[in-house]
C-alpha cells in the first residue's frame, strides 16, 4: 500500500517537470543543457526533466509596434509621423527570431527612423499629406527583406498621423479659409452682376411697354379730336380750324377747373389773357396736325 502512494506522489512531482501544455498560437523553445534542441507547437508537450528546459515562448500572433518620427520636410516644416508597423515571427524561422536579434522591436524601430527620415525630406509639407501611401509603402518594401532574413513577417506599414507643428497648422487653415472666402466673394459677385443685368433687362423692356403705352394714348387722342372736329363742323357748319379753337379753349377751362378744385395745389401762374390762349391753341394745333401728317 505505501508503495503505491510513494509510485503515485513520484507521478505527481514528476509530472510538470516531464510534461507542460503550449497554447494556440504560440510555440516554445526547447534548450538542453543549454543549447537549441527544438521548438514546441500548441497542445500537450514532454520534455526529459534535468536535462531539458523551457528557455522561452513565442506569440505568432501579429502584433503593431508605433513608432514617433519627427523630421523635416524639404520646406523646411517641421513635422511628426507616427508610423504603425504590423509584423508577426515566421513560423519557418522561430529560431531565427528568438537568437538573431536581442531586440526585435528596437531593430524595427531604427529601421522606420531611417526610412522616414530619408523620404520626407525630399517632400513638401502638402505631398506629406498627399503621398502618405507612398510612405508606408516604402518602409514596407524597405522593412520586409531584411526583417524576413531575421524570422519576421512585415505585414502592413501605415501611417496613421501627421502633425506639424501648432503654428503651421493654423497657417495653413488661414490659407485654406482666405482661399475659399476667394472663391465666394467671386461666386456673391457674379450673382449680383446677373441681378443687375437681369434688372436693367426688365427695366429696358418696362421703358419700351410704357413708351408704346403713351404713344398709343396720344394716337387714341389725335384720332378723337379728328373725329370730334369733324363731325362738329359737319353738323354746324364752322370750319374744323374754328372748330378745334372752339375745345382747345373747353379743355384749358377745364384743366383750370381741376387745379382750382384741388385743394393740394401749390401755386401755379397760367397765362389766361386772348393772347396767350390764342398762343397756347395755335401750338396745339400744329402739333396735332403733325401727328395726322405722320400717320399719313
Amino acid at each position: 500500500m505505501l508503495g503505491r502512494l510513494f509510485i503515485v506522489a513520484i507521478i505527481i512531482f514528476a509530472f510538470p517537470l516531464i510534461f507542460f501544455i503550449v497554447k494556440q498560437q504560440t510555440c516554445v523553445i526547447i534548450e538542453r543543457f543549454g543549447k537549441f534542441n527544438r521548438v514546441s507547437y500548441p497542445g500537450l508537450n514532454f520534455k526529459i526533466p534535468f536535462m531539458e528546459s523551457i528557455k522561452s515562448s513565442i506569440s505568432l500572433k501579429i502584433h503593431q509596434l508605433e513608432v514617433d518620427v519627427e523630421t523635416k520636410t524639404r520646406d523646411n516644416v517641421f513635422v511628426k509621423v507616427v508610423i504603425a508597423v504590423q509584423y508577426k515571427v515566421l513560423e519557418s524561422k522561430i529560431y531565427e527570431a528568438f537568437y538573431t536579434l536581442h531586440d526585435p522591436i528596437s531593430q524595427i524601430k531604427a529601421f522606420v527612423f531611417d526610412l522616414v527620415r530619408a523620404e520626407v525630406p525630399r517632400m513638401d509639407l502638402d505631398d506629406v499629406f498627399s503621398r502618405k501611401d507612398d510612405i508606408a509603402d516604402a518602409i514596407r518594401n524597405d522593412l520586409k527583406s531584411p526583417m524576413t532574413d531575421f524570422g519576421y513577417e512585415i505585414i502592413k506599414a501605415l501611417v496613421t498621423d501627421i502633425d506639424p507643428d501648432p503654428n503651421v497648422k493654423a497657417a495653413m487653415n488661414e490659407i485654406n479659409t482666405a482661399q475659399r472666402l476667394r472663391v465666394a466673394a467671386a461666386e456673391k459677385g457674379e450673382a449680383e452682376k446677373i441681378l443687375k443685368v437681369k434688372q436693367a433687362e426688365a427695366e429696358a423692356e418696362s421703358s419700351i411697354l410704357h413708351g408704346k403705352g403713351v404713344a398709343g394714348q396720344r394716337q387714341a387722342i389725335i384720332e378723337g379730336l379728328s373725329l370730334s372736329v369733324e363731325e362738329m363742323a359737319r353738323h354746324t357748319g364752322s370750319t374744323p380750324a374754328n372748330v378745334m379753337d372752339l375745345v382747345l379753349l373747353i379743355q384749358y377751362i377745364d384743366a383750370l377747373k381741376d387745379i382750382g378744385s384741388n385743394s393740394k395745389t401749390n401755386v401755379i401762374f397760367v397765362p389766361h389773357s386772348p393772347g396767350n390762349v390764342a398762343t397756347i391753341t395755335e401750338q396745339l394745333r400744329e402739333t396735332i396736325f403733325s401727328a395726322e401728317t405722320l400717320k399719313k
